[in-house]
């Protein structure tokens, strides 16, 4: 099947599931305008290119909506602004969404699961020491982020514990410059400051997300209310990107120069990209992150996620335990408050696009 015929199929498929979806109970506004925010990491950079190209255009066409997608250059500063109804949907993780929008009491639904981290995060060190010497040193991060996480599933396979050391609490934008000081010896980060630091300071990869696979997801997350009221919405932002998906995965001219424009818009060059990819479980075909996002393993992992965040006091105001937010699979079971249930993963969308045979 060609492309265009896939896309059109995709499209024809989308329509036929509208009766079932807009039957949903819908507590937000029907409307024509939408905006979703992304920041710069190599599962994140097709939405610039989406924007860029002229495929959200195209596919928010085809429905009569207009969807703006915005860059932000602060990742949490993004979710933020998503949490503060600023934007409809973000690009984040499956810890930050848990944490933020959803701890904060917004609905939101996973709506695209575009890939988790197979070595894209990872725990970096001088010399040549192991997880286990870690104990007594100071490790620079973005406390309370999926560096942090990491971090602690880490420590939890040698039998340590975050007491065991000092976390220092380090932006992103100046770990790369903080590792280059003598009194930096760990870092914790994710690409492509990975690459970075390993390139220019000589230092060595401990402990990194292949180790904890599926873990750290990445995601586009829309608010719940807004996708059921709207669900053109959720067609055109799925459409969209797996449109680009089937481009960037080609070794054609056009996914060549696709993977380029990524590759330029978040500072590095093809073959910078292309490694970063390397390290990036990419669910380039829907029925893929349908399989993910369906199986047995992710309520596990979502467990491992709220304990964390439980943990370092994080899973909303006052949680009064790990039980507090409620987390919705596709099956329809619940993990946790079943009363309060702000975090959905819904492959409706996805599952539309995989029967499309994308």
């Amino acid at each position: 099947m060609t492309q265009i015929a896939r896309l059109r199929s995709l499209t024809a498929l989308l329509a036929a599931g509208t009766a079932l979806i807009a039957a949903q109970p819908a507590e937000a506004q029907e409307r024509t305008d939408f905006r979703i925010a992304w920041s710069i990491y190599v599962g994140w950079m097709p939405w610039g290119y989406i924007e860029e190209s002229g495929i959200m255009d195209r596919w928010a066409d085809r429905y009569g909506i207009d969807v703006e997608i915005v860059q932000i250059n602060d990742y949490i500063e993004s979710i933020n602004q998503y949490t503060a109804g600023q934007f409809d949907g973000v690009s984040a993780t499956n810890m930050d969404t848990l944490s933020i929008p959803s701890g904060g009491g917004v609905d939101t639904t996973a709506l695209i699961v575009g890939d988790f981290s197979n070595g894209n995060d990872a725990i970096l060190v001088k010399g040549e020491t192991g997880v286990e010497d870690m104990a007594g040193n100071p490790v620079h991060l973005v406390e309370l982020s999926v560096s942090h996480y990491l971090l602690a599933r880490a420590l939890d396979s040698v039998g340590l514990s975050e007491a065991d050391l000092t976390v220092v609490n380090t932006s992103d934008a100046d770990m790369v410059a903080a590792f280059g000081s003598d009194d930096v010896v760990a870092a914790v980060t994710w690409n492509p400051l990975v690459s970075t630091i390993l390139e220019t300071h000589g230092a060595t990869n401990i402990y990194d997300s292949a180790d904890i696979p599926g873990e750290i997801i990445d995601m586009m997350v829309v608010n719940t209310e807004v996708l059921e009221a709207n669900p053109d919405f959720g067609r055109a932002l799925v459409g969209a990107w797996y449109e680009a998906m089937s481009i960037m995965s080609s070794d054609t001219p056009e996914g060549i120069e696709a993977r380029e424009w990524m590759a330029a818009a978040s500072g590095t060059d093809l073959n910078g990209y292309d490694a970063q990819l390397a390290t990036t479980e990419m669910f380039y075909e829907p029925a893929e992150a349908v399989a993910f996002v369906t199986s047995p393993e992710l309520p596990t992992t979502m467990d491992y996620v709220r304990t964390f965040l439980f943990d370092h006091g994080i899973l909303g105001v006052g949680a009064p335990s790990v039980d507090f937010v409620g987390i919705e699979f596709p099956d329809g079971s619940v993990m946790g408050d079943p009363n309060n249930v702000t975090l959905r993963f819904d492959a409706t969308y996805m599952q539309m696009a995989a029967d499309a045979g994308l």
